[in-house]
């Protein structure tokens, strides 16, 4: 029993979990690590610059490809144009009074080699340069689609400096169509002039929406993603600091949201941390206490052992009970650290009836008949719960001694006043205890966090006290609630019996 003793209890996850725990993190800090520098090649900025330059870039090409068709579309509107008044003039003089200089003339001003026109079945030459050229090109105004536009407005800019092309327009007056033989080259360089003037103007342009584009995204988005970038990095340092809470900005978009909601989770993260650890440092506390607590009862029970030898009436009577209770005192030693485990040991149940459970109860209290306090039983005779009577003790003891702690805390004890009352019946198959007291009852913000370790609405209180009792009372497949709209506070625990198994019942009966 003395090895047993000196033996130091470590609270779960402070001794080999620690080490697992903390080997864990390690590890995942390195995965997180890893591909977080590998990021910061490439940031936020640099990307959207990428983006935007590559986005605008696109728009002026699309921007430049109809502009280019239709700039060619227009200059051959304008030559067409020219031989239009040019077909006019040289239709409106006699046959053969226009000089061949003249119509030379006439030619190289509108950039023609040959202007003709269709009047009917007859195509009528006005006028022709002195070396007959050869067409490579042939395009007709008069039906011209979009997509045809630009890709001839492409070859056009890959042509050869020889190459000539057929002009096909309406035609002046009676003709049915205007001919013209034109030299590609002069279209090609108006092309180039122009697309060269477009992309400057395009540079200028993207350069200007690049910038307002890169700004404003980068103090709308960036900045801020920045910002909730720089505070996580910080709070994974120190996620124990409160200083490390991100400050929302206000702001009232998704992003706004996003850091109001961060805000809130590190703030849950930071209560939650420093509750484990406040627990962490409890089971170290109490591992400590229970090794010097166990033998201070130990020999508490050996005098106990004396005393029970005595002859003596009244020790006769209250050493049993004595024995009892010390021997569940060693036993919750025994047990001091299942709070820091996932869960209490399973309840071994059995039927227990309730009232003697509820006298010792009161008992263990010490509650005197002439006390400041009044204990009220109020249980259905020889009512029997299926659970385990000392899980159950523990429950009805927990919640006896917050009320009787919540009264004693008022300045006056008043016994008309001050009672606690243990009612108990059975409801089908459910058993239903009511532990009601007419104290202070329990304050609304006590209310949000009532079953929730050291969240005590009382000064000096633990806060362990309902979390115990409603571990207990889960564990047995019942409920613990509190009742709304009484003197005091009033805790109802329901306790449904085990459902029973049919098969084993029909195996029973076989083998009888």
């Amino acid at each position: 029993m003395g090895a047993a003793r000196d033996t130091l209890v470590t609270p779960v996850g402070l001794r080999n979990g620690s080490n697992i725990k903390a080997a864990e993190m390690t590890e995942r800090d390195a995965a997180i690590d890893e591909p977080r520098h590998a990021q910061t090649r490439w940031g936020l900025s640099g990307k959207l610059l990428v983006l935007t330059i590559l986005f605008v870039m696109i728009a002026e090409v699309l921007i430049y490809v109809p502009s280019i068709a239709n700039f060619r579309l227009s200059w051959l509107r304008d030559r067409l144009a020219a031989g239009h008044t040019a077909a006019l003039v040289l239709d409106a003089a006699p046959r053969g009074m226009v000089p061949e200089s003249l119509a030379r003339q006439i030619l190289e001003s509108v950039g023609a080699r040959a202007v003709a026109v269709k009047m009917g079945d007859q195509r009528r030459l006005l006028a022709l340069s002195a070396v007959p050229p050869t067409v490579e090109h042939e395009i007709d105004m008069r039906n011209v689609s979009a997509f045809r536009a630009i890709v001839d407005a492409f070859e056009t800019l890959f042509c050869r400096d020889q190459d000539m092309i057929r002009l096909i327009g309406p035609a002046p007056e009676r003709g049915e169509f205007l001919e013209m033989v034109l030299d590609e080259a002069p279209l090609r360089n108006a092309m180039l002039r122009f697309s060269a003037n477009i992309l400057l103007l395009s540079l200028i342009i993207s350069a200007i929406t690049a910038t307002l584009v890169y700004l404003a995204l980068h103090y709308l988005f960036v900045r801020p993603m920045r910002r909730v970038t720089a505070n996580l990095t910080a709070f994974h340092q120190d996620p124990e600091n409160p200083a490390r809470i991100i400050a929302p900005s206000g702001r009232q978009d998704e992003i706004g949201t996003a850091e109001y909601e961060l805000a809130a989770m590190q703030r849950d993260l930071v209560s939650m941390l420093h509750q484990k650890s406040r627990l962490a440092a409890l089971g170290l506390a109490v591992s400590k206490i229970n090794h010097d607590l166990r033998n201070l009862l130990s020999t508490a029970q050996l005098f106990s052992d004396r005393l029970s030898s005595l002859p003596d009436p009244a020790v006769q009577r209250f050493a049993p009970k004595l024995m009892r209770a010390l021997e569940r005192a060693i036993a919750f030693c025994q047990s001091t650290l299942s709070y820091g485990k996932a869960q209490e040991p399973p309840p071994d149940r059995r039927m227990t009836t309730l009232e003697p459970l509820i006298d010792e109860v009161h008992e263990t209290l010490g509650l005197l008949p002439d006390g400041p306090i009044r204990w009220i039983s109020a249980v259905e005779r020889g009512l029997a719960v299926d659970a385990d009577p000392d899980q159950l003790f523990r429950v009805l003891l927990n919640l006896a001694r917050n009320a009787v702690e919540a009264m004693e805390s008022r300045s006056a004890a008043d016994p008309a006043r001050d009672q606690i009352r243990i009612t108990g019946r059975r409801e089908g198959t459910v058993v239903v205890i009511e532990v009601a007291d007419t104290g202070p009852g329990v304050s609304e913000q006590a209310r949000t966090h009532l079953f929730e370790a050291f969240a005590s609405g009382r000064t000096g209180g633990t806060g362990l006290g309902l979390v115990i009792a409603a571990e207990l009372v889960r564990a047995h497949g019942g409920e613990i609630r509190l009742i709304e709209g009484t003197i005091g506070a009033t805790f109802r625990i329901a306790i449904p019996d085990r459902a029973v198994q049919l098969n084993a019942r029909r195996g029973e009966r076989a083998r009888a």
